[in-house]
């Protein structure tokens, strides 16, 4: 993935966006997981993004310089014709990232080890953990043989994973890294779970009811706090050697999320510029500015450029104020960006 860094203050960014080097996209509407924290599995629909649909924005990314493609979802391994989406980008030596369940990887190893530059598994704790919230037996054990069947296939693959916190693996970190070692992981990194946004194919922002379902209460929350200062104290070297991705800092922030989110602390938003250099393809078209933001346009009636530089695009960000901004404010996945 990109470096990360901080981003300069929202002042110094402009309406206009010259260059776009990162696009995600949503490349399959459906998911191979029934995760207790996301309701992109409960879609009826059975879309997926296609090649040929993408070829009239080839002048857009060459003139946006898009230089780093996502492909997630919903499962990117659904998709029916997954050497055609990946050479479209690959054509253009764009540089492209798998981020997935690891269901699939044993069953499409030989694609995924040529079609992708790297890959990010979710994993949700170490197997038992794993399997419960992603409501799938064995899912921990299909991650393994996945990432052992792409590494007979290319061996240097970069292959990370990404663990989301929430009530049912807050007292598991430290298992979790573990996991992630025994796994053959490059790295994890950590982020607390999404409680009140519409992303993640939620039509209606979820009630309380479901919110207190996946959040933190107090002692939970207290838990999870001495959790963290176990991970770092305990992993140190793996901080400062970045095998977990995430500083101290960074991690501490992530038990602030849940005390804002039980009033206890005034919310604040991190410091981002992903409306300025990335955007968000879903699988209809549909175009936003980040995960938690609502559509600025769709490709399918405008050009990627026409879109990322339209009338509503220009409008969303220079008025965006991030510090106060409302989605921004209670964001749990943030984009510092400038570049490598």
């Amino acid at each position: 993935m990109p470096a990360l860094h901080e981003a300069p203050a929202r002042s110094c960014f402009p309406a206009r966006v010259a260059s776009l080097p990162i696009l995600i996209l949503n490349a399959h509407s459906r998911c191979n997981c029934r995760c207790v924290m996301c309701d992109i599995w409960k879609r009826e629909t059975n879309e997926q993004m296609r090649a040929q649909d993408l070829e009239r924005h080839h002048n857009s990314l060459k003139a946006l310089g898009v230089r780093h493609a996502v492909l997630t979802g919903g499962e990117p391994l659904l998709h029916n014709d997954l050497s055609a989406l990946c050479n479209f980008f690959r054509d253009r030596q764009i540089h492209l990232t798998l981020l997935t369940t690891g269901l699939l990887l044993h069953k499409r190893a030989a694609e995924v080890a040529i079609l992708f530059d790297d890959i990010i598994v979710s994993l949700d704790g170490p197997p038992e953990i794993h399997d419960s919230i992603r409501r799938v037996n064995g899912a921990y054990n299909l991650i393994h043989k996945g990432i052992v069947a792409v590494r007979n296939y290319n061996p240097s693959m970069p292959i990370t994973c990404r663990t989301t916190i929430q009530k049912a693996n807050h007292r598991h970190l430290r298992q979790t890294v573990d996991a992630a070692r025994a796994l053959g992981l490059d790295s994890i990194s950590f982020l607390a779970a999404d409680l009140t946004s519409e992303a993640f194919n939620r039509p209606l922002l979820w009630p309380g009811e479901k919110q207190s379902e996946i959040g933190l209460n107090l002692e939970e929350v207290n838990a999870l706090e001495e959790e963290i200062e176990q991970l770092i104290l305990q992993y140190e070297a793996g901080i400062s050697h970045k095998y977990i991705v995430e500083p101290a800092s960074k991690l501490r922030r992530i038990a602030r999320r849940f005390r804002e989110h039980l009033g206890q602390l005034t919310a604040q938003a991190p410091t981002c510029n992903a409306p300025w250099v990335s955007a968000v393809v879903e699988v209809d078209g549909s175009v936003r500015p980040c995960f938690f933001h609502r559509p600025i346009g769709n490709i399918t009636s405008s050009t990627l450029e026409e879109v990322i530089n339209g009338e509503a695009a220009q409008e969303f960000r220079q008025s965006l104020d991030i510090e106060n901004d409302a989605t921004c404010r209670r964001c749990v996945c943030s984009l510092n960006y400038q570049g490598t």
